[in-house]
């Protein structure tokens, strides 16, 4: 199977390494630091490398930005204008969508710079306003790992496999009030990386989970100098849910449980030009993992022993380095999108993530236009770090479709 978890490895959406930790074995990791045991004085010791100790979970594929909009601003939209892929950033965002029926369609490669030609994600989000104060959304994310030789330990063929992985979810909206809204969500969750194949005599089965999301909005016209502006605050906490689990095992994994934060400014600097400044911060709501506290024998570390909930709040406070290690578990992004007559855009942002927590950094640019019925939106990846992301140099897009606009024709 080691061919097959290498792969896995390898085309997961967040692939983490920083500084020299790929040739390095710490008894301890804090704050970044590395520590190594003396077993003469029985004391830990800096080693003065650095080390990582990333917040990992089951599916991160769930923590994929699905669309080229937002991704071409550096993987922001919490508090962008209300589209189809509101779903995924903060579905309360829907309440105040100006169209009554939209529906997006997104293709992101993945790896293509590694030659692989199969691996992708599949998105397509909708929504449908109930009325002026109410929406309802859906969405259906669909990541495929391509195929995939299933071997044993020997190196020996055991056949080849497709895994794959999809996402349902639902979700709600509803204006609280002229300037505020909030949302519920539902979603189904099923993870098929190597069903029916042994690993250390456990027969591996589909993963399944369950999660809900929370999210509000806040939006309120504001004039700066002479020119009128909105401003929007979002939040979000998504796939609060069950663990997951590929065998019979009481050692389940903890899915991407995440709180994001987000600010805008809609500038309308005439009747033709607009701007738009955005940015959000996220936080993964999963236990800092503690590689330096014992399992108790079951084989099973303590972090990962808590509940869903409680892992949810221990995850403010459970970091070895403290509160600045915690602060240093926020990725940050950042951008700008410039509109012509709210028909051609031009985007761009930077995403910033610790090097002790994953290391990703990137700039990132796109295209927008639209056209009577539909938008066309582009987004291109540009790495400014030694840290391999899975969109390096990749072209991806997307495709919303205004069906409101067929009415206006008739």
């Amino acid at each position: 199977m080691k061919k097959l978890f290498v792969r896995l490895l390898m085309m997961s959406p967040f692939v983490l390494s920083a500084g020299h930790t790929e040739a390095q074995v710490f008894a301890r990791c804090q704050d970044g630091q590395g520590y190594s045991f003396n077993p003469v004085t029985g004391q830990t010791i800096p080693t003065g490398e650095r080390c990582a100790n990333a917040v990992t979970s089951a599916v991160p594929f769930l923590r994929i930005v699905p669309d080229a909009r937002g991704g071409a601003m550096g993987d922001v939209g919490i508090a962008t204008s209300a589209d189809p892929n509101g779903m995924h950033y903060n579905p309360s965002k829907l309440a105040f969508a100006t169209k009554n029926v939209s529906i997006s369609a997104t293709y992101t490669p993945w790896m293509r710079n590694l030659g692989l030609n199969d691996v992708y994600l599949a998105y397509l989000s909708g929504y449908y306003r109930l009325d002026d104060r109410q929406a309802v959304g859906a969405s259906l994310r669909y990541f495929s790992l391509g195929d995939i030789e299933f071997t044993n330990e020997q190196g020996e063929s055991l056949g080849q496999g497709r895994p794959n992985e999809f996402e349902f979810s639902a979700g709600y909206a509803r204006k609280l009030s002229d300037n505020l809204s909030a949302a519920v969500g539902a979603k189904f969750i099923y993870s098929n990386l190597a069903t029916g194949r042994i690993v250390e005599g456990n027969e591996i089965r589909p993963g399944v989970a369950g999660a809900a999301d929370l999210s509000m909005t806040y939006r309120k016209p504001v004039k700066i100098n002479r020119y009128k502006s909105d401003f929007t605050f979002g939040a979000a906490v998504s796939n609060l849910g069950s663990k997951i689990t590929y065998t019979n095992s009481v050692n389940r994994d903890y899915i991407p449980t995440n709180l994001g934060v987000g600010t805008a400014l809609k500038i309308g600097l005439d009747d033709y030009n607009s701007i738009t400044l955005t940015t959000d911060f996220n936080k993964l709501l999963v236990p800092t993992p503690r590689p330096e506290i014992d399992d108790d024998g079951d084989g099973i570390p303590d972090y990962k022993q808590l509940s869903p909930v409680r892992g949810v709040f221990r995850s403010f406070g459970d970091a070895p380095g403290g509160f600045s290690e915690e602060l240093k578990e926020i990725t940050v992004g950042a951008g700008a999108e410039y509109w012509y007559d709210d028909q051609f855009a031009v985007r761009m942002g930077y995403f910033h993530e610790h090097y002790s927590k994953g290391n990703r950094k990137y700039f990132s640019v796109g295209l927008g236009v639209k056209y009577n019925i539909f938008g066309l939106n582009f987004s291109y990846l540009v790495p400014t770090s030694n840290q391999r992301n899975p969109l390096d140099n990749t072209l991806r897009f997307s495709l919303i479709f205004d069906f409101e606009a067929f009415e206006g024709e008739e």
